[in-house]
């Protein structure tokens, strides 16, 4: 994308935050991708004796990892996996459809791995799962396959395989 493009994006961000009302017009011409069913499993056991996983899509990633594609304008379907006990300074992110100055500030706002080890040390979650997945939110047209068909189930087998008995998703 380009400067002009970049404006744009900045502009309507602004725009959006600002004018809740032009947000409300922009979603109800809109076409969303409708699912096919609740993909929802009950826990086979309560949550103080689960190991609990966080997937964003807040764009978030190490400073050492590539970013995430803002040149095209559909998004990018890929992921970035890091350590849950990764530093904060360690991690960037590359989002440009959301305001995420708070986050540039405090990675919780839209990252909680401090509360999820609040929640952990409080006895209320049983166990972290060891890896942070994080996906850019804004994906679109070809690519919308791409995540539901290879992306996520990808990560879905790394979180099964690493344990994962719930999954805390924070959208943006």
């Amino acid at each position: 994308m380009g400067k002009l493009d970049d404006l744009k994006n900045t502009l309507l961000v602004q725009a959006f935050k600002h004018s809740p009302w032009l947000a409300e017009r922009w979603a109800r011409s809109h076409q969303f991708v409708e699912g096919k069913g609740i993909p929802w499993t009950p826990l086979r056991k309560p949550l103080r004796e689960s190991c609990v996983a966080m997937v964003t899509t807040a764009g978030v990633h190490l400073k050492s990892q590539p970013p995430f594609n803002m040149e095209d304008p559909d998004g990018d379907a890929t992921f970035r996996a890091f350590p849950t006990q990764v530093e904060k300074g360690d991690l960037t992110i590359t989002h440009k459809y959301y305001d995420h100055s708070a986050a540039d500030r405090d990675i919780n706002v839209v990252l909680p791995v401090d509360r999820l080890q609040e929640l952990k040390d409080k006895g209320i979650i049983g166990e972290i799962a060891p890896t942070l997945y994080s996906f850019m939110g804004h994906i679109d047209g070809p690519h919308l396959e791409t995540l539901m068909e290879e992306t996520a189930p990808e990560v879905a087998d790394r979180l099964v395989r690493e344990g994962a008995e719930a999954v805390f998703l924070t959208p943006t």
